[in-house]
């Protein structure tokens, strides 16, 4: 017998809980990198376009499916497909993403708490040294840290969606919020800074290509949760009462407006520790920028305020992008936690059991995949690379499959569950939608071309990290 389903006890709850799902490792430093890298203020406006008339309509969809079916994604598959066999497989591949995204994100937030545990240590100069990333991935003491954010996160998500996930959510976001502020305001009083500022909201249009628009619907696609099922689970805690259709543009408006303060406060301390940078020269990882590249800058403010008030703000810094890993972190796990509790009859606790035993193992073996086992390292070899199986895993599941998710979940509603239905839900809660614009925008768009451009970079994605042919061009 499963346990009595539990809601998010109000609407702010909801929102934080499913903005901190979205405000992730990648809008911190990723998105700031590359929005620099790619015509700046060019680039952000796209990428706001894409927000707004492709990726909100998506997470409408997929909230409207959640809380109409009161279920995870692969019972509310099931649920509003009459338990078609077709559906069920993509509840089962809507389930099993999220399963396999925790892995390798639990390895980059083990990363990140291990160096924020190093600054808090003091050892900031350490961190600074170019090759110490490359030996703290293959310390035995990140198995440590592992078992301290395993134990943080599963704290949470056994306290359940009102005392576990909508309580931390309710700390951790506004503390992020702050923490953020906080540092934008330092890092502007910075010499230079404010290159760094031209260099990031200064449109250049002249960089805009197939490529780059690829790049910022990838971006806006990946960082809104689209295709991850935490939504979906997120939503089927809502009451009828709750808007959807405001809720949903509450969670796109906070997440991008996180990733473009962060730039505010990246990009113009790079720029303040080196006036001659070459942003075409910057790298838009989020692990190499974070764990190589800044620390280096974060060191340089010694000059100004000491190697102690530097290493308070590398500790900071490295706070904010841990709590910012730690949300994510609890959404993702929470959406196959759902699943077993409800398709299973698990308890919360026997689940969360269950899944620290099966996404531990997995994760132990990305952990060993950078040098300390072998075949692990080199585990196979695809797109003319040799991968290791922390490769084959982000690649797989966080590049490929979730554009193909988020497909699945357009022809659903459209052609399966029929937009009446989908019309009905949303205008629950939000009684001016029935008949609007956003109504037929969002009828219209979910139908045609949406699912035309989600399945190009599916196909294009695949082609590209598999087999090294870009059949599009970009």
């Amino acid at each position: 017998m499963s346990e009595k389903r539990e809601h998010f006890s109000s609407r702010l709850g909801f929102i934080l809980a499913a903005a901190g799902s979205a405000v992730g490792i990648g809008n911190l430093v990723g998105f700031p990198v590359s929005a620099t890298k790619n015509g700046g203020g060019a680039f952000l406006l796209v990428y706001a376009l894409f927000v707004a008339f492709i990726c909100l309509p998506v997470m409408m969809a997929e909230m409207a499916m959640g809380r109409k079916a009161q279920k995870d994604p692969y019972g509310a598959y099931k649920t509003l497909s009459d338990n078609s066999p077709r559906w069920r497989g993509a509840g089962i591949l809507a389930v099993l993403t999220p399963f396999m995204i925790a892995v390798f994100y639990m390895v980059i937030t083990v990363w990140i708490f291990g160096y924020l545990a190093q600054t808090a240590m003091g050892n900031l100069d350490a961190l600074a040294d170019p090759g110490n990333f490359g030996r703290f991935i293959n310390e035995y003491s990140i198995f440590g840290y592992m078992v301290v954010v395993a134990i943080v996160v599963n704290l949470i998500l056994v306290g359940g969606v009102k005392e576990g996930i909508e309580k931390a959510a309710k700390f951790l976001m506004p503390a992020l919020f702050v923490l953020l502020i906080g540092l934008v305001a330092y890092v502007l009083t910075l010499d230079n800074a404010m290159a760094g500022v031209r260099y990031y909201v200064v449109p250049d249009f002249s960089k805009m290509n197939a490529s780059v628009l690829n790049g910022a619907l990838s971006q806006a696609f990946f960082s809104l949760s689209l295709g991850m099922g935490i939504l979906m689970t997120y939503a089927s805690y809502i009451s009828k009462k709750d808007d959807i259709v405001g809720g949903a543009k509450m969670v796109a408006i906070t997440d991008s407006l996180v990733a473009f303060t962060a730039g505010l406060m990246v990009l113009p301390a790079i720029f303040s520790f080196n006036p001659d940078t070459d942003p075409s020269q910057l790298s838009e990882s989020s692990v190499s920028m974070i764990f190589v590249y800044l620390p280096k800058i974060l060191l340089a403010l010694q000059t100004d305020i000491g190697y102690m008030g530097a290493s308070m703000v590398a500790f900071v810094f490295f706070l904010l992008v841990f709590f910012a890993a730690i949300t994510s972190l609890v959404s993702i796990v929470e959406v196959p936690t759902a699943t077993l509790i409800e398709e299973k009859g698990y308890s919360r606790k026997k689940a969360l059991l269950v899944l620290a035993g099966a996404i531990g193992l997995l994760t132990i073996g990305c952990t060993v995949s950078f040098g300390m086992v072998d075949w692990l390292t080199q585990f196979t070899h695809y797109g003319d690379a040799d991968k290791s199986f922390f490769d084959v895993v982000y690649d797989v599941f966080y590049d490929t499959i979730l554009p193909l998710n988020g497909l699945m979940v357009c022809l659903f509603v459209m052609y399966r569950w029929k937009k009446a239905r989908l019309n009905d839900e949303l205008s629950q809660g939000c009684a001016s939608y029935e008949g609007s614009f956003m109504q037929k925008y969002v009828n219209f768009s979910l139908s045609t071309f949406i699912p035309a451009i989600l399945l190009l970079i599916f196909i294009n994605t695949v082609a590209t990290k598999f087999f090294a042919i870009s059949i599009f061009g970009f």
